[in-house]
């Protein structure tokens, strides 16, 4: 768990300690052991950048030359190399090289960043905001719907917000090649779902019936992109 003393700060955090970190703690970039794992808000804070260098360098590959890959996202990228890939962020930070000298699957590309998503110990979509966008899922009224979706936006700490919005404008780029790449909003919601959302505490029955509603969320998040964000 987060220490008090200052000088440690930095300090990899547990799940179930997250929200007990303070919110004006600023972290020391020497002490931050690995980027993956490590709590979003601390490690852009270190950085000083709005979003984690993970998800700015990979989309911006995949970006470069992914878009039209068939099954992008949903294809998984050979495992060894994905955790490679993670090693050398944890290692070498935004000098990592994911080029395709370095990586021709893009693919392993696109596992790193999923990895990189489903390893933070507090979710994109926070455990606070969580069940706000559940219930914003399950609104028929298309307006209520939009209106509940911003409510449950500006609970976002943010860097989870500014995260969020780059990687559904990203997604909605992939929807737009959905004829090459064979990847709809609702099939990438299947993807992100369960990455960008996690059920805080709950029991297995209730967390199995909210996968629908997650994939929900995901899916609204992209095809509304332009007004949500």
């Amino acid at each position: 768990c987060p220490s008090s003393r200052p000088q440690d700060c930095g300090l990899n955090v547990h799940k179930q300690c997250s929200s007990l970190v303070p919110s004006d703690c600023k972290p020391d970039l020497r002490h931050i052991r690995k980027v993956y794992s490590c709590d979003l808000t601390t490690l852009v804070k270190a950085y000083n950048t709005a979003r984690p260098m993970v998800v700015d360098m990979c989309i911006r590959e995949i970006e470069s030359r992914g878009l039209k890959s068939e099954g992008l996202y949903r294809i998984s990228g050979f495992s060894d190399s994905v955790e490679e890939v993670k090693m050398a962020f944890d290692k070498d930070g935004e000098k990592t090289d994911i080029s395709v000298n370095a990586y021709e699957d893009i693919n392993i590309i696109t596992g790193a960043l999923k990895l990189y998503l489903r390893d933070l110990p507090v979710p994109v979509i926070s455990y606070d905001a969580y069940p706000r966008f559940i219930e914003a899922a399950k609104l028929t009224d298309s307006e209520k719907k939009l209106e509940a979706f911003r409510e449950a936006l500006a609970l976002l700490p943010p860097s989870h917000s500014d995260t969020l919005k780059y990687l559904m404008a990203h997604l909605k780029r992939v929807t737009q090649n959905e004829k090459f790449n064979l990847m709809n909003a609702e099939n990438l919601a299947i993807v992100f779902g369960p990455t960008l959302m996690r059920a805080p505490n709950m029991d297995a029955i209730s967390a199995l019936n909210d996968i629908r509603y997650q994939r929900q969320v995901v899916e609204a998040l992209i095809k509304n992109e332009d007004v949500l964000f």
